[in-house]
């Protein structure tokens, strides 16, 4: 990383991080054959008017009385007043637009007020400030003082049969105990139709888990989920840590699953069946901060999209237009994400690609042409340098089409790939595309994005205009449900969308939107694959 880099003195004044642990209470129930699936957003405002989203709980279904597993992670600033509003809504569509959802209330305050209180409980209000029924909302604050977390496979065998006619649907749930009883910390995915199940591996904070104690009980659930909400309990056992690791370590940690009702009403009662706990390791948790200062590199494209329906740039109409005080909204979007991730690129030389355009000299449609028109060094310097490039190439070429996103992925993924021959996190790379619309290799680009989520990349996408941008919202795939054309999932998340005008003021707001998934999409890439910082620095 560069000398003087802002990042370094950004950290040492960050106080602490915060973990925020969320649940509700008699939500209003705004389905008629159901109850409502509540999804949790929360939004920070620290400038202005100008609220972002942080990020999203997951949604559960048919439940006026949630709680959310995935828990929100803040830094927290003592001399900053950083408001906070918790929004739970319920959802009922794929779109990730919760204007087409029924909010069921929402919360305001500080940050500062859920640190001082640990546990804070609220009664959620509409819009108008009126009561949102009897509904609560209840936030949990814990420092962030261990950045270890325990890595665990698990499976099970002969779990009872609950489903009349099939076989149970089980899931896993791990509670940490706590002065007040018991707190989730982790959901596993639920295994469909299987009394032998195999859960995909996953990974738990381990504070989240045991407050970082190692012989503090932990408490395990497992249930057959039901589509209706409420899941038919299958058993449960106690535990720490310590024993499921010294029991992991020959063979597997073995656990009688016991439902106590049923244990009381039926003689004989053996277990409900046994979950086997194969791996449980503790391993360190590096954070952005520690990969970005251990000397791993951001390394930042820029894609502009030049396809016809953007309007001819010399007429007003156009999105393309520069207007007498030099400003259009795919500069807005440049300057502002670009000023703020090249603090974290040592040699701030970027490339620039545009797309979807008649380039000279053979006026052929390019999908990833160099916008400075050196094939060999597409590189610019600086924001400026990007800019000027910009400016310099509009004249220059033909607005055509069709809107193709693969083969800028592809082309970035390219290095990407040539990044995971190293042994250590020392290059990740982030591609910004501004676009003004429809995407026309909607197929291809699911894959090109599937095949990116296994590599050190992240995809910014920020729609200019007003077109409709349901497909980019399916790209952005918080749910997890992003999948390529022939059924592949996604390893992880690695698109970021963002439509422009949702700003009154674009530059901090919008990068803050934008650049507020980037952080944990770097670490928690780089951890999963247990890869180090280039140089280990100062544990955080």
């Amino acid at each position: 990383m560069a000398a003087g880099v802002p990042v370094a003195s950004a950290a040492a004044q960050c106080v602490t991080k915060v973990e925020l642990t969320i649940s509700c209470e008699n939500l209003l129930d705004m389905d008629v054959f159901s109850k409502s699936d509540p999804l949790c957003v929360l939004q920070m405002n620290s400038t202005g008017s100008q609220w972002f989203e942080v990020g999203r709980t997951e949604k559960i279904d048919n439940c006026l009385n949630p709680k959310f597993a995935k828990k929100f992670t803040i830094d927290y600033y003592f001399e900053m007043v950083q408001k906070l509003k918790f929004g739970v809504y319920d959802i009922d569509n794929a779109t990730l637009d919760l204007g087409d959802d029924d909010f069921l209330g929402e919360l305001e305050c500080t940050l500062g007020q859920i640190v001082s209180s640990r546990k804070l409980t609220r009664p959620l209000v509409k819009r108008d400030r009126t009561p949102a029924g009897k509904g609560t909302i209840t936030i949990c604050a814990e420092e962030i003082t261990d950045n270890r977390a325990v890595n665990f496979e698990a499976c099970a065998r002969k779990l009872d049969k609950k489903d009349f006619w099939g076989k149970s649907d089980p899931f896993l749930e791990f509670y940490r105990q706590i002065e007040t009883g018991w707190q989730l910390a982790h959901r596993t995915e639920v295994v469909m139709n299987n009394l032998n199940p195999t859960w995909k591996p996953f990974s738990i904070p381990l504070q989240s888990l045991c407050g970082g104690d190692i012989e503090k009980p932990i408490k395990v659930e497992c249930y057959d989920y039901n589509g209706s909400g409420s899941h038919d309990f299958i058993g449960s056992y106690e535990t720490t840590l310590v024993h499921m690791q010294e029991a992991s370590r020959t063979y597997a940690a073995e656990f009688e699953c016991i439902n106590s009702k049923k244990k009381q009403k039926k003689k004989g009662y053996k277990n409900s069946g046994v979950i086997c706990v194969k791996k449980c390791e503790v391993v360190k948790n590096y954070t952005f901060l520690d990969y970005i200062m251990g000397g791993c590199q951001i390394n930042f494209t820029i894609a502009i999209d030049f396809t016809g329906s953007n309007g001819d740039p010399r007429t007003p109409q156009s999105l393309h237009y520069i207007n007498p005080q030099g400003y259009n909204e795919y500069l807005a979007a440049i300057w502002a994400v670009g000023a703020v991730i090249q603090d974290y690129d040592s040699d701030k030389m970027f490339p620039a690609f545009g797309f979807g355009a008649q380039v000279p000299p053979t006026w052929q449609v390019s999908h990833e042409f160099p916008i400075n028109f050196q094939p060999a060094n597409p590189f610019c310097a600086g924001i400026e340098g990007v800019v000027g490039a910009y400016q310099q190439c509009l004249p220059q070429v033909k607005l055509y089409g069709p809107t193709n996103f693969s083969p800028i992925i592809n082309h970035v993924a390219q290095f990407a790939l040539q990044a995971m021959q190293q042994t250590t996190a020392s290059q990740y790379f982030v591609l910004l595309i501004i676009t003004d619309g429809v995407i026309t290799d909607m197929d291809q680009t699911r894959s090109a994005i599937v095949n990116a989520s296994r590599l050190p990349m992240s995809i910014i996408i920020i729609g200019v205009g007003g077109a409709d941008f349901s497909a980019m919202e399916f790209l952005d795939g918080d749910d997890g449900s992003l999948r390529s054309a022939t059924g592949e999932a996604a390893m992880r998340d690695i698109v970021q969308f963002v439509p422009f005008r949702q700003f009154q003021a674009p530059s901090q707001a919008l990068a803050q939107c934008v650049l507020a998934e980037l952080p944990d999409q770097v670490a928690s890439f780089y951890n999963l694959l247990k890869l180090k910082p280039p140089t280990e620095t100062t544990p955080s």
